[in-house]
């Protein structure tokens, strides 16, 4: 696995994404409830913190959960919320030892079609079907892993030039873009919302008046 990304945009950081299944696979499960360039930089703080140069599942699965908790709290801290997130990450990578002998890249490495490799990551610990799709789209966007219907099983995730997710971040102009796309999303979920108990008042004040 060697390939150019600038997830983080953050030279050292996009360096390690791209020659590591780990770090890549902690990155997405750290991107929630942050920015994503400081959920993909966080991959390469934790790697620094245990004086690596990349991320051992094998390592990090038996860590001291009290001591590893610290390492993510330490400032600059990994997280917004590091004690929760060091945990998920203990539990990614306790997983991948029991399934996959430590290997991330093997989560993929032997899959034939999309919804497979979609099964795969939706079995990971903090992967949700949003979650695991998107990673299914920057496996098959920037990484080249392209088992059959790979854009299919990831969904609008997938869609040829999109600026969903981090999956079509290339550079600081891609990132706008998918910023942007994000906070139009959050804006048209509010006022959805937001019609939605108008509606439920203005029915309960109707069937109020009826009696």
């Amino acid at each position: 696995m060697n390939v150019t990304v600038r997830l983080a945009q953050q030279p050292e950081a996009d360096e390690l994404l791209g020659r590591s299944a780990l770090a890549a696979l902690v990155g997405m499960l750290l991107d929630q409830q942050v920015p994503m360039e400081w959920a993909f930089t966080g991959p390469l703080t934790i790697a620094q913190r245990l004086g690596r140069n990349d991320l051992d599942a094998r390592e990090i699965a038996v860590y001291n959960p009290e001591e590893f908790v610290a390492l993510l709290s330490a400032k600059p801290a990994v997280h917004r919320y590091p004690a929760a997130m060091a945990k998920r990450v203990q539990q990614l990578c306790q997983f991948l030892v029991a399934q996959y002998d430590a290997d991330a890249a093997a989560l993929w490495k032997d899959t034939r079609t999309g919804k497979e490799l979609l099964s795969r990551l939706n079995a990971l610990p903090g992967f949700g079907k949003q979650k695991s799709q998107i990673f299914l789209a920057l496996l098959g966007k920037q990484y080249g892993v392209r088992p059959e219907g790979w854009r299919e099983a990831a969904g609008a995730y997938g869609e040829e030039g999109a600026h969903r997710s981090v999956a079509d971040i290339t550079g600081p102009e891609s990132l706008d873009l998918v910023r942007e796309f994000k906070q139009e999303m959050k804006r048209a979920a509010k006022e959805a919302k937001s019609a939605a108990k108008t509606t439920t008042r203005t029915t309960a004040v109707s069937t109020a008046g009826a009696r």
